[in-house]
């Protein structure tokens, strides 16, 4: 079974609680944090991701390992419900990460800052767009 198929079949189970598709807030954690909203949502993944520093940093110190990984597993299934609110999934990140496969970690932010300040200039002063 591939990490790929996992992460489809996750986003199946999210897509299938939100509340367009009938997701009940009263039966589902995942219905329940999308009928709240973002903020709901978005806290949880600061809160997981907190969590996630807390266990490595325990882990240097002859903590447990595996607290790191079920961390981890709470940060990305919170982030794959905020994905699915902005209809987005966990395909579309392992396809930003194979795009930037093989570029070093300097050259891929200089080549967003360069398309980010290229946006910026396209865009007229004193408009929304």
């Amino acid at each position: 079974m591939s990490t790929q198929d996992t992460l489809a079949r996750l986003a199946a189970v999210i897509e299938s609680r939100k509340p367009a598709a009938g997701g009940d807030p009263e039966a589902s954690y995942v219905a329940r944090l999308l009928h709240k909203g973002p903020d709901a949502f978005l806290k949880k993944i600061g809160e997981e991701a907190t969590e996630v520093v807390m266990a490595a940093k325990d882990a240097e110190h002859g903590g447990p390992r595996e607290k790191i990984v079920a961390e981890m597993a709470d940060l990305w299934f919170h982030g794959m419900v905020a994905l699915a609110h902005y209809g987005l999934t966990a395909a579309d990140v392992v396809a930003e990460l194979a795009r930037r496969e093989g570029l070093s970690g300097i050259e891929e932010k200089a080549l967003r800052k360069v398309r980010e300040r290229e946006a910026s200039e396209a865009t007229p002063k004193g408009t929304d767009a």
